[in-house]
């Protein structure tokens, strides 16, 4: 049985999420990595039988737009959208980079990943 891997890595976005009213009034860079497995149909010429990275994308760039306290809430958002796209996958992982967050010392990024395992 083969399993086919559809992934996007470092999508950039400048978003508001923090939970201090600081983060959220001057925004921050986040990077935004999403990767799912499935089992691939034989028609590999159908996009609608894979998974478009496309639609990933615009689930990303929609969920980063909303402004949350947490990086967990918008990952788990982000991940409840894959999944709902895309019913049929095996295994779905969705992590956020927080370039350069705003405390004491040299931090090149905080992150939080959440996986789902349909297994």
């Amino acid at each position: 049985m083969y399993t086919q891997t559809v992934a996007l890595r470092d999508v950039s976005c400048h978003a508001y999420h923090g939970f201090y009213p600081e983060e959220q009034l001057i925004g921050g860079i986040f990077m935004v990595d999403v990767e799912v497995t499935f089992t691939p149909s034989n028609d590999t010429e159908n996009l609608a039988k894979t998974v478009n990275y496309e639609v990933l994308n615009h689930i990303v760039l929609q969920e980063m737009k909303q402004t949350q306290k947490l990086l967990e809430t918008v990952v788990k958002n982000m991940l409840t959208a894959v999944k709902e796209s895309y019913p049929f996958i095996l295994t779905a992982k969705v992590g956020i980079r927080k370039m350069n967050p705003p405390m004491p010392g040299q931090i090149g990024h905080s992150f939080v990943e959440l996986s789902y395992n349909a297994l």
